[in-house]
């Protein structure tokens, strides 16, 4: 009598973010994570860490295990804290992670897109970097001065303010209306036959951040001017961080996965899912999820 192997499971699409490996509880996450099956990808969809090294070691441990590993920067990765030996600030910070990425063999916002050709596909899978130019206003303010005053009289204030550089150009919304344009161009680019999943650290359309205990917060949060781009680009799922609500919402019938990990003070409260990979490709079942 002989016995047949157990079927090979087929590699799967998996998706992360806010990593935060400054907390050692992060770190030791970061550590033990490892694929579920050989040939698996994962999406690491910002915020690694703020220290330039803390960002190598991440998405070197992460490259090392996955078959392909795809990031797009959050806000902590462009950051210039004082202590970081690496000084580099605004765009010229940001193309020193993309070259890091590089010689990790870590996919990037300024790499062609891949396809992914696994269960689910094909898909054409793009990193996106589109930073936020403050038109995610709380009620009631209509321009940003106006809604940067209300956000300083609440107190709710992100440190991109204070850390976040915008070099060479003049300010973060100007870095924001570039990126767009460039990612527009393309992704008008891309084979109109394929869906896509797009990555972007920030949500690409409002609706997720209206959750928010302090909405104020929201204008660090995305740009108007993506609202239609799940649409517009045939959107299979779009996967952000950055809100620290790790969940599954729909809008306009497109599936929008926030893939935070966060911090581990947030882990304890009752409504927050203990951190873990996220599948993306192939779809989960929606009654799953």
């Amino acid at each position: 009598m002989t016995t047949s192997a157990a079927p090979r499971r087929a590699p799967r699409l998996f998706a992360i973010s806010d990593l935060h490996v400054a907390y050692p509880e992060n770190r030791k996450f970061v550590d033990e994570l490892w694929p579920e099956h050989e040939g698996d990808w994962l999406i690491v969809a910002g915020d690694v860490a703020e220290m330039a090294a803390d960002i190598e070691w991440s998405l070197r441990t992460l490259a090392e295990r996955f078959d392909t590993v795809i990031w797009s920067p959050g806000n902590h990765e462009l950051w210039t804290p004082r202590d970081d030996p690496n000084q580099l600030r605004g765009e010229p910070r940001y193309r020193h992670l993309v070259e890091l990425c590089r010689e990790l063999g870590v996919l990037t916002p300024e790499d062609p897109f891949p396809v992914w050709r696994g269960e689910g596909g094909p898909v054409t899978i793009a990193p996106l970097f589109l930073l936020y130019d403050y038109t995610f206003r709380p009620e009631g303010t209509y321009a940003k001065r106006d809604a940067l005053e209300y956000a300083y009289e609440t107190g709710v204030v992100c440190t991109d303010e204070v850390l976040l550089h915008p070099d060479p150009y003049p300010s973060r919304e100007d870095w924001c209306r570039a990126r767009v344009a460039i990612t527009k161009e393309r992704l008008d680019a891309v084979d109109p036959g394929l869906p896509t999943v797009l990555i972007n650290h920030w949500p690409v359309v409002r609706e997720p951040t209206r959750i928010l205990r302090y909405p104020e917060f929201a204008l660090w949060c995305g740009t108007e001017a993506t609202a239609d781009w799940p649409v517009r680009y045939r959107a299979a799922a779009v996967v952000y961080g950055h809100l620290h609500v790790p969940r599954t919402t729909w809008h306009d019938g497109i599936r929008h996965e926030e893939v935070s990990v966060g911090y581990p003070r947030e882990w304890k409260r009752d409504w927050h899912p203990s951190p873990k990979l996220r599948q993306i490709l192939p779809a989960p079942a929606r009654s799953a999820r």
